[in-house]
């Protein structure tokens, strides 16, 4: 089985998440729950129960009972699902991983689409109420019940079933799901001075700025002359400096919002910087 794409800061204390060959089931207990969501792959998002709203930064995206949303390849979200109707959420959500999609496309034979057909506007994308979207996750609900577990191969006709209804539904998805071309690499210090506040590893920098480990590494060296672990740390302490000299905040709420997630672990990192406790700044 693989292992789940899915970078997530989980702000509440009872989840559940299972993975059956990328197809992942999850339930939230607590009144609301709040995730920085960015996955790896294309995804369908279901919602069985409950609610989840999409926050992009920009508007915010409400997808209720029943309904289904398309989440881009490495599209960075902040995700808050909760109870509506009087009933905790449950979702189903479709990961497409890139090994998946070679697959189908040569299966597919390839699929036709006509010639310069667009692919899709980058950002989630709510579904439509199809008899396919119905059918796949009807299909796939008896499997919330973590005692009972579906073949590995029925998981995957559930995957190719979720990937025809997307191309049903737009001409568009073909040429977007079926892009295999090599990523361009961005600029890292553009990347990691954007994103510093999220938990990624070496592995997670590397393909989001469209390298391999061996190459981001060799890269890195290049433009400081620091791991990429200090520089992180290094540009939390200077953002948190700068808003406690701006007076008003919490150092707890400092400390959380540039990605420490021990504060401890920042007042000690802050000190050997800085030469003072942030208590002394924020006074």
């Amino acid at each position: 089985m693989e292992q789940q794409h899915l970078e997530a800061e989980k702000q509440g204390p009872m989840k559940l998440i299972f993975n059956y060959e990328n197809v992942f089931y999850s339930f939230f207990y607590d009144d609301i729950s709040g995730c920085i969501h960015r996955s790896r792959e294309y995804a369908m998002n279901y919602v069985y129960s409950g609610e989840m709203v999409l926050d992009n930064g920009q508007e915010q995206i409400h997808v209720g009972k029943g309904e289904c949303v398309f989440i881009p390849r490495d599209h960075h979200i902040t995700m808050y699902k909760k109870p509506a109707g009087g009933e905790r959420y449950c979702g189903i959500f479709l990961s497409f991983t890139r090994s998946f999609l070679r697959e189908m496309y040569t299966r597919f034979g390839p699929y036709k689409v006509p010639p310069r057909t667009p692919k899709l506007d980058s950002g989630v994308i709510k579904l439509p109420h199809t008899a396919e979207i119905t059918s796949l996750f009807s299909s796939l609900t008896p499997f919330f019940d973590p005692e009972v577990k579906p073949q590995a191969d029925f998981m995957h006709l559930k995957l190719q079933e979720g990937l025809l209804a997307l191309l049903h539904i737009d001409k568009r998805f073909a040429p977007t799901l079926f892009d295999f071309s090599e990523p361009w690499k961005i600029d890292i210090l553009d990347f990691m001075d954007k994103n510093y506040m999220y938990e990624f590893s070496l592995e997670d920098l590397a393909h989001y700025t469209g390298r391999s480990l061996a190459t981001f590494k060799r890269d890195f060296k290049k433009i400081s002359n620091l791991t990429p672990e200090k520089w992180l740390i290094r540009k939390r302490l200077e953002v948190a400096y700068g808003l406690m000299c701006e007076g008003g905040r919490k150092i707890g709420d400092v400390c959380a919002a540039v990605g420490f997630k021990n504060q401890s672990h920042f007042s000690a990192a802050f000190k050997k910087q800085y030469g003072v406790p942030p208590t002394a700044v924020s006074a």
